[in-house]
């Protein structure tokens, strides 16, 4: 079943703050849905999308 999270949960989840999240949504480094104007993140998505940046992180990038 996909989790879909607001962006009060995701920067819960990510541990950061809200505009550091909006702040990425306006960079396209991460990728959500508006449903009703409210931001819905696929917790599957960023979890792959974190498993990446840690790819990257290991590679000295």
């Amino acid at each position: 079943m996909n989790r879909l999270m607001n962006i009060d949960e995701l920067a819960r989840y990510l541990r950061l703050e809200k505009q550091t999240i909006y702040n990425w949504l306006h960079m396209r480094k991460i990728s959500g849905i508006k449903v009703g104007g409210v931001w819905r993140f696929d917790k599957q998505d960023v979890d792959k999308w974190l498993r990446s940046q840690f790819r990257k992180a290991e590679d000295g990038k």
